[in-house]
């Protein structure tokens, strides 16, 4: 073998690689839905320029390829990378695909060394054996990870499991509930915005403490049948369907599926009570009570929330200092859990007062004079609405800094501007995917559009002054 035989071995080899890396990365940016990453994908133009064409190119260019790929590709590849803001994390599966993707290359070309002598190598059946490998490889594991997740909360037999899932708000509703409830028992909640599967069946396996006494568990989907899933591994007691709405559309296509989904959260066997919001549209019986309507008298202002709550027929007022007249649907969902589990009314009433806002969804901050409000992980048309009311009445400039509404349809961001325009003064338009509707329809407030979040932190030092109000409405990964 000459040496440019070896060259093109060792090229053969990195080109592999590459076109891989940027496929796994994809795939964990949308949870390893390979669906979701052909049909879902919000810069289909990427899959173009880094994936089809040095493909089509590397079977049509022969030996000349290689001047594309190493003075063309790697640079602009090196260049992408460097602009997204989530980066591949190497966790074991990453690890694996890499060591199944390398087994396959070294197989393909020993192959074409002893048997064909080819030099022309081709790409697509080592990435195809690697992806085949991966999905086989996690499902055996899952397999295993559920049995033992389900063996131990069967053997955790005082344990009380809360799940929550709703459109929007379940993150709150599960931190506020970990609040009210954590003085008074030993009770975990799943971490961050640990929703699906593969994640429960991690944190079971990995974080729930034996002696817990109240398991507080978020779950999410985007297809039918992921919510029964979760149910039938968690047999849940308790259970919040909390507000139903758009979110998601996409996937769903319709609002009667994302309601059925959500329901599925009813499908565990040991269910005793669930607590299901007026947005579901169901029946209440002796294990369903329905919440939403019962809340009176909201008053919301930058101070905080207050609220009136029918229970056991009496009216019940609730204070607390989180921002939003939406968290009173959130807090409701909370307070109506945390009393079926035990609490009294003034124990109850005392935890609400002291509630925190989960981070990113309506922090307010003080710094330099400024006021801000990191609403960043509140991705909703009805939550930012709301957010946008109450920051209506701050007397000073108003600064938002938002992508617009991501999982959602171009009517919904067109409403969202109008909103918008309304009552900012300057609007700082990050990302591209909304970019065109929220700018045709933001006329009277200042527009600036950043296609990246490099320069924000400059433009905002331009833009702010002492005494103004800067809102984070949203944000969206370079790669949405």
């Amino acid at each position: 073998m000459d040496k440019f035989e070896i060259f093109l071995l060792l090229s053969h080899f990195i080109f592999t690689m590459t076109l891989g890396w940027y496929l796994i990365l994809n795939l964990q940016w949308y949870g390893y839905k390979l669906q979701r990453v052909i049909f879902h994908h919000k810069k289909y133009y990427w899959h173009i320029l880094y994936f089809l064409i040095p493909l089509v190119t590397y079977y049509l260019s022969g030996e000349y390829f290689w001047i594309y790929f190493y003075a063309g590709l790697i640079p602009a590849l090196i260049f992408w990378y460097k602009k997204i803001d989530k980066k591949l994390v190497f966790t074991p599966r990453i690890k694996r695909f890499f060591l199944f993707l390398t087994f396959s290359v070294l197989i393909e070309d020993l192959l074409c060394i002893t048997t064909f002598k080819c030099h022309l190598f081709g790409v697509i059946l080592p990435l195809l054996f690697a992806l085949a490998a991966d999905f086989l490889f996690e499902k055996i594991l899952l397999s295993g990870y559920e049995k033992d997740a389900k063996k131990k909360l069967q053997s955790m037999e005082n344990l009380k499991i809360v799940a929550i899932t709703a459109s929007y708000g379940k993150t709150s509703i599960k931190n506020f509930l970990y609040q009210i409830l954590s003085k008074k028992f030993k009770t975990y909640m799943t971490p961050r915005s640990v929703n699906t599967l593969l994640g429960l069946i991690k944190d079971i396996n990995q974080n729930l403490p034996r002696d817990c006494e109240i398991y507080i568990a978020e779950a999410g989907a985007r297809n039918r049948g992921d919510i029964d899933e979760i149910a039938k591994l968690l047999n849940h007691r308790y259970a919040v369907v909390s507000k139903i709405g758009p979110q998601h559309i996409e996937y769903f296509k319709t609002l009667e599926n994302i309601r059925d989904t959500k329901m599925e959260l009813l499908n565990s066997s040991k269910l005793k009570k669930a607590f299901i919001h007026t947005s579901a549209n169901v029946k209440p019986n002796e294990k369903i009570e329905i919440f939403g309507e019962n809340i009176k008298n909201i008053d919301a202002s930058l101070d905080g929330i207050s609220f009136d709550l029918l229970i056991d027929g009496k009216l019940e007022r609730f204070s607390s200092s989180v921002l939003g007249e939406f968290q009173a649907v959130n807090i409701t969902a909370a307070i109506l859990a945390a009393y079926e589990l035990g609490m009294d009314i003034d124990e109850i009433k005392k935890r609400v007062s002291k509630l925190k806002s989960p981070p990113h969804r309506l922090e307010k901050i003080e710094s330099g004079g400024k006021l801000i409000i990191d609403d960043s992980f509140n991705g909703n048309f009805e939550g930012m609405s709301a957010s946008y009311d109450l920051i209506s009445s701050y007397k000073g400039k108003k600064i938002i800094i938002t992508p617009g509404i991501v999982e959602s349809d171009k009517d919904t961001n067109k409403k969202l501007a109008q909103k918008i325009d309304k009552i900012f003064d300057t609007v700082i338009i990050t990302g591209s995917l909304n970019a065109k509707v929220l700018s045709e329809n933001i006329v009277k407030a200042k527009k600036i559009v950043l296609k990246d979040k490099e320069s924000l932190e400059e433009i905002l030092a331009e833009e702010s002054l002492p005494t103004d109000l800067v809102l984070f409405s949203n944000d969206a990964p370079t790669f949405m």
